[in-house]
């Protein structure tokens, strides 16, 4: 499958092959939510703690006497009954792993591509390379492509400073080396903007 290449101006400037194992498979639309819910399950820190009865400090002391007092018979004034209490059964940290089969996990960033492709959403640029650093050269960039103010997926072959910091104050747009991308970052921004040579990095990821 061949598709466009464009320059930083936004003019066509070639053609480069997709390879169809990769951007063009039948998007598995279960495999991109088991993806996309163990990448928000892993987001959580499970850190959540309540104190219980045992926990929480005073309340060794009986409040009053047991009968007599027309009362309700109480041991501890820090029963979970009382203002100030323990929890019940409350929250305790644990982890919130997911695990996924690689081929899996594998399968749902091919379909994540694959409907990005699908959608016209795919765009390749031929490789940026800014000498110095300023939010105005990649905006201009983003107005040539007919990018400007949608949520976009920048996607480098490798790092580079000086992109990566022209790009970041921009809003609505995210930047990230290709091998490191997840079913997520894709599904959760509407464009990719590619740089030519990181369709061969995605291409050897997944060769791997």
């Amino acid at each position: 499958m061949k598709v466009d290449v464009f320059s930083k101006d936004g003019k066509v400037a070639g053609q480069i092959e997709l390879p169809d194992a990769i951007f063009n498979v039948e998007p598995h639309e279960h495999a991109m939510y088991l993806a996309v819910r163990q990448y928000l399950a892993h987001q959580r820190q499970g850190t959540h703690k309540s104190k219980e009865k045992a926990e929480v400090s005073g309340g060794g002391k009986k409040p009053w006497r047991q009968k007599g007092r027309g009362t309700a018979r109480s041991g501890s004034s820090r029963s979970p009954l009382w203002v100030g209490g323990g929890t019940v059964f409350g929250p305790k940290p644990h982890k919130y792993t997911l695990k996924l089969p690689k081929k899996v996990s594998r399968l749902a960033r091919k379909s994540a591509l694959a409907l990005r492709v699908r959608e016209q959403n795919f765009v390749i640029v031929e490789d940026l390379n800014f000498s110095s650093i300023k939010t105005k050269q990649m905006t201009e960039v983003l107005g040539a492509l007919n990018l400007t103010g949608q949520k976009v997926l920048h996607l480098l072959p490798a790092t580079n400073d000086n992109v990566y910091l022209s790009s970041r104050n921009i809003d609505r747009l995210t930047t990230q080396v290709a091998d490191k991308i997840s079913t997520y970052d894709i599904l959760s921004n509407k464009k990719l903007l590619v740089h030519k040579s990181a369709v061969d990095v995605l291409i050897k990821t997944f060769a791997e």
